[in-house]
């Protein structure tokens, strides 16, 4: 009561104390205890680092992808593979540049347009090929959510070897005292905790942030199927011809 009833400079010098006491104690922690800490710290530093990237490389890949389907919505093959060269980032661009190419060698393999429509070996090339540019579109975004979710799952796990390794820390320290008094418990009790605090502030974020990019991820793969049935309709509605396109070059 009387700390709270000094003013605002007792608190800042209360705060500082204790940001110095936890410092002196795991200046103080065995070798063990600091692995513990020096390798959650550097995992949520890597985790953190991650999670940035992976939001701006999603959230560039969504906007791309509402950038090339407005084109491609305007009915115009031409203007869609124009943009779809500049948009590396979405994956929907990616399946249609893929997919038109192998349009274009269809058409040149066959010697004529393909007003006609596509033949069922045709048709399976192009599907072979969306699935296969769908699949290396997912497994690009997907990079970096092992880490993620790995840190999520094993950073308690890893604090809580600390937290152990302090108890028996501290249950030493009351035989070679012959006490229990909490002069000689609390330090090793501290490691403990600071071990489980560490740990859970390195997995809370990863997987917070993995939940979120597999959430992101399953609904761009949802947008990349549909379009991807979308594009063989309008091959077999419109009679796209990719093979008179001088701009239609393969990937």
């Amino acid at each position: 009561m009387r700390l709270l009833l000094a003013g605002a400079p007792g608190l800042e010098w209360g705060v500082r104390l204790a940001s110095l006491d936890i410092l002196q104690l795991i200046g103080q922690a065995g070798w063990i205890v600091k692995l513990v800490l020096l390798a959650l710290a550097a995992a949520s530093v890597v985790s953190w680092a991650i999670i940035a990237f992976k939001w701006r490389e999603l959230r560039r890949a969504a906007e791309d992808s509402e950038a090339f389907l407005e084109v491609y919505h305007e009915g115009s093959f031409d203007a869609a593979h124009e943009v779809a060269r500049d948009l590396d980032q979405s994956p929907i661009a990616q399946v249609f540049l893929e997919a038109y190419g192998e349009l274009s060698r269809i058409a040149r393999y066959a010697g004529r347009s393909l007003s006609s429509g596509l033949g069922d070996l045709q048709r399976r090339a192009v599907e072979r090929q969306i699935s296969w540019t769908a699949a290396r579109e997912t497994h690009r975004l997907e990079r970096g959510l092992e880490f993620l979710a790995t840190t999520g799952s094993a950073a308690p796990f890893v604090g809580l070897f600390g937290t152990v390794v302090g108890i028996i820390t501290a249950f030493e320290e009351i035989g070679e005292a012959g006490s229990a008094s909490l002069a000689v418990v609390a330090p090793g009790i501290a490691e403990a905790l600071i071990a489980t605090a560490v740990g859970l502030a390195a997995a809370i974020p990863a997987t917070i942030a993995y939940n979120h990019f597999v959430g992101e991820l399953r609904r761009l793969g949802e947008r990349v199927d549909l379009f991807a049935e979308e594009f063989l309709a309008d091959i077999r509605i419109r009679g796209a011809r990719p093979a008179d396109d001088s701009r239609a070059a393969g990937p």
